[in-house]
């Protein structure tokens, strides 16, 4: 049975927020993995005509060109991804989902920029590859118009009242120190998701992006866990 994961990045961010999860999984396994760019996050950024609908048809696109191409799918959101897709579970049959730091209640920009900024001077050196342009993501942050948040917001709200409905089986990704989106958020939402099979990770040195907490290859493993049971050796 051929497994394939479809990847979701954050709002103003890309694939580079969920890399070292990706890494660790090319590393264990033969899965397909697949990464869609939303719109208005290429390279150079531009959110001037973003909005929630082309965020969600972009990833809705990305899914199908997954399912034809494997047997079994897997999500993995990362903060707005995440809520993207919970949208995705209400529309389609997939395996599993995985949320990490999904942005269910609200963000605040000057915190994330913040956030960011920190990890980008503690960490840019020694995990981020050479001859990128994640040195501009501060730079993107700043510029990022008041439209597009308004789009993001409008994923959240749009997303909400459908939790109860969402039957997947979910794994919770959620770092105590993340000053972004609230601890509490992972709790929440498995209170309010319909899945009977769900498990909250709790991550005691993550914040926000938290595929670069110092403590991700102890939480690693307890994901990747969750992502192969179950799944039929051939």
């Amino acid at each position: 049975m051929k497994t394939g994961v479809l990847f979701l990045h954050g709002f103003t961010g890309g694939p580079f927020e969920v890399r070292p999860l990706i890494d660790y999984l090319k590393e264990r396994t033969d899965w397909t993995i697949q990464i869609p760019v939303l719109p208005g996050h290429d390279f150079p950024m531009d959110l001037g005509k973003a909005s929630a609908e082309a965020w969600m048809m972009e990833a809705e696109l990305g899914l199908n060109r997954l399912r034809k191409e494997v047997d079994r799918v897997i999500v993995v959101g990362f903060s707005m991804g995440g809520i993207i897709a919970l949208y995705l579970a209400l529309r389609y049959p997939i395996d599993k989902l995985v949320l990490l730091s999904a942005a269910a209640k609200y963000i605040s920009p000057r915190i994330l920029l913040e956030d960011m900024a920190v990890m980008l001077s503690e960490s840019v050196t020694k995990n981020y590859p050479p001859n990128t342009f994640y040195h501009l993501y501060e730079y993107k942050l700043r510029n990022t118009p008041l439209h597009a948040t308004k789009e993001f917001l409008r994923v959240v709200k749009m997303v909400e009242p459908y939790y109860g409905k969402i039957t997947t089986p979910v794994c919770v990704v959620q770092g105590k120190r993340d000053g972004i989106v609230p601890f509490s958020t992972g709790e929440h939402l498995l209170r309010s998701l319909g899945s009977v099979q769900k498990q909250l990770i709790v991550s005691e040195k993550g914040k926000h992006h938290i595929c670069y907490s110092d403590d991700y290859l102890e939480w690693f493993p307890h994901v990747y866990e969750f992502m192969r049971k179950g799944q039929c050796e051939i």
